[in-house]
């Protein structure tokens, strides 16, 4: 059994079956299918890559329908990304932070391979897209754009080269950290050692540019969000990520970060991640993680016994629900402090042990835009939350790169920065 299996099957244990999404009024869900018919619907960050790796060995097959039902269960399959409208995927070539150097260079590429073996065996519904105007054409064509996303810069191994060599394989953003600090970059659940970026990470922030590749600050602290911002000549993204103002976990963003993105013109896109919504699940969370360490303390040599009390406690403990009111509140919170014309939606679907209620799968996006019109929002802006603000920045970043073309490619190493 694996990890997230675990987790899958302790979410379960916690709380009966979620609910499910209410019905849209049709009217409602045509005015939905307008706007996802003119702009598609983008998602920054899905981690079915790495979830085929972990428990179903790599496969791609099986995806057409029904991985609700597989045990492990799938958040993601191509007739509920149908179902929900999606229009592009940036996927996650994420690998686990215990990786670094070569191993984890070697196994990004392994991910990397996954993310387009899953394309190629889909032809008619996903395709891959390199840059905004191939994610416009594939959408006009009926299909599901995709794209890649490196989760971590130790992913490069701290060379210049493998960025380089990613970018050629499709990789269009890198989140500079994932949970650990780097060799070169401070992540907001972690201890920090330079301060936000050190003189390489600004180096690789400039080589990012240089490709067209957008940075994503995502996992990253916030003095490493300010540096990049500062350094970057292009539009940054945060591709799932939530408002700190409404709780205060390490991974949100702080409002005077979001204060930044109109004059850089980046994205934050809104994730489902229950811990990141309310501070009260965050809490539970760390409250079980805390009785998960004693009771293997207690009981180092019996798997079962820890299962069990932890199951009981869980019982007497509840989780705190979450629903798409809670996603609802944070999408609005940026579009409040950074404008409407920064704010996207990053699921972090099959990254995460369990959902919002209603948001189960990415059949339920437009359960999501319901809730946003119910609360008065007009077609425009949800126009630019589903893929308009992404899509933006991404020409912004290609015309740096464009701008950037004669500029030699960085050689910078940890040793020597910036030679």
């Amino acid at each position: 059994m694996t990890f997230r299996h675990m987790l899958l099957l302790a979410a379960a244990l916690t709380l009966p079956a979620a609910a499910a999404a209410q019905p849209i009024d049709p009217r409602v869900k045509a005015r939905i299918d307008r706007i996802l018919k003119r702009t598609p619907l983008i998602d920054g960050h899905n981690d079915l890559p790495w979830a085929l790796r972990e428990d179903f060995g790599g496969s791609v097959e099986g995806l057409e329908s029904g991985t609700d039902a597989r045990t492990p269960p799938l958040m993601t399959d191509m007739q509920r990304m149908r179902a929900g409208g999606v229009g592009g995927q940036f996927w996650s070539v994420y690998i686990t932070g215990t990786l670094t150097g070569d191993e984890a260079i070697r196994t990004t590429i392994e991910q990397i391979d996954t993310a387009h073996r899953l394309i190629a065996a889909y032809p008619q519904h996903l395709e891959l897209a390199r840059t905004a105007d191939d994610i416009v054409r594939i959408h006009r064509r009926g299909r599901i754009a995709s794209m890649l996303g490196v989760e971590g810069g130790r992913q490069i191994g701290a060379s210049m080269a493998t960025l380089r060599r990613f970018y050629d394989l499709g990789v269009r953003y890198m989140t500079l950290t994932h949970n650990q600090t780097t060799e070169w970059a401070d992540a907001g659940t972690d201890e920090p050692k330079h301060d936000g970026l050190s003189p390489f990470g600004v180096e690789v922030v400039k080589e990012m540019n240089r490709l067209g590749m957008l940075v994503d600050l995502s996992h990253v602290a916030p003095a490493t969000m300010k540096d990049a911002i500062a350094a970057s000549r292009a539009p940054v993204i945060f591709s799932h990520s939530n408002a700190f103002a409404l709780d205060p976990h390490p991974r949100n963003v702080p409002d005077d970060v979001l204060r930044l993105l109109p004059a850089n013109g980046g994205v934050i896109m809104l994730t489902f991640v229950p811990g990141f919504l309310r501070e009260e699940v965050w809490t539970w969370s760390q409250n079980r993680s805390g009785e998960e360490a004693r009771l293997k303390a207690r009981y180092p040599n019996s798997k079962a016994e820890v299962a069990a009390r932890l199951k009981a406690w869980e019982a007497a403990n509840p989780r705190p629900p979450t629903d798409i009111a809670a996603v609802a509140d944070h999408i609005e919170h940026a579009a409040r402090v950074a404008g409407f014309d920064h704010v996207g939606i990053g699921g972090d679907l099959d990254g995460i042990p369990y959902t919002p209620t209603g948001l189960e799968g990415v059949d339920d996006y437009p359960s999501l835009f319901a809730e946003l019109i119910r609360r008065g929002w007009s077609d425009a802006n949800l126009a630019k939350l589903a893929g308009g603000n992404i899509l933006r920045a991404l020409r912004r970043a290609e015309a740096v790169a464009a701008a950037m073309r004669n500029e030699s490619p960085s050689m910078a190493t940890l040793d020597r920065p910036k030679p």
